[in-house]
């Protein structure tokens, strides 16, 4: 959607998430040729479908006063790119029941925090069964990599780490 001598929605974010990655390379690394982001602290990639870009913001971080951007597609998906965070989207609660704690933005570096507390009440206590917080912490999860997946990360080994943590939440406290 070329504008008269101007340049498209698409150039004007492609341009600005190239800038705003070589200023945060500690949190988000993009690829331009295969248009992909990669989020640092997981190792795990996404595509960005510029195609299908709606909308992009620049917006100011209240706390940090870091700047970030937006990146809205035109199926309602969003994602942020954030320092430190790296790549932020919405979680989904599509498995999972709502979760108290379960923030409106989370990140695959939230997962690993979570995902190494749980391993901590498990493997690191392993004769005392593990508190009700930890299968909370494993709701959120699930509803971290179910948001990741669906703005086009892949997860299921992340899953599958996951699942078995539960299984032994389980074995644990029957």
């Amino acid at each position: 959607m070329v504008r008269y001598g101007m340049e498209s929605i698409a150039d004007q974010a492609r341009r600005k998430v190239r800038a705003w990655c070589d200023a945060h390379k500690q949190s988000v690394l993009y690829d331009e040729e295969s248009a992909t982001v990669l989020d640092v602290a997981s190792g795990r990639s996404a595509r960005l479908p510029w195609r299908e870009l709606a909308a992009f913001e620049e917006k100011i971080h209240p706390e940090t006063k870091d700047n970030y951007l937006v990146l809205l597609w035109e199926n309602g998906t969003q994602i942020a790119l954030v320092a430190p965070g790296g790549v932020a989207f919405a979680p989904s609660t599509e498995n999972t029941r709502a979760q108290r704690e379960l923030p409106p933005v989370v990140c695959l570096k939230d997962f690993l925090t979570l995902k190494g507390r749980i391993d901590h009440y498990l493997y690191d206590h392993p004769d005392e069964p593990p508190p009700k917080e930890c299968l909370d912490l494993v709701m959120i999860c699930i509803a971290t990599l179910d948001g990741a997946r669906a703005v086009g990360f892949e997860v299921g080994d992340m899953e599958r780490d996951l699942e078995k943590s539960l299984g032994e939440i389980e074995r644990r406290t029957a």
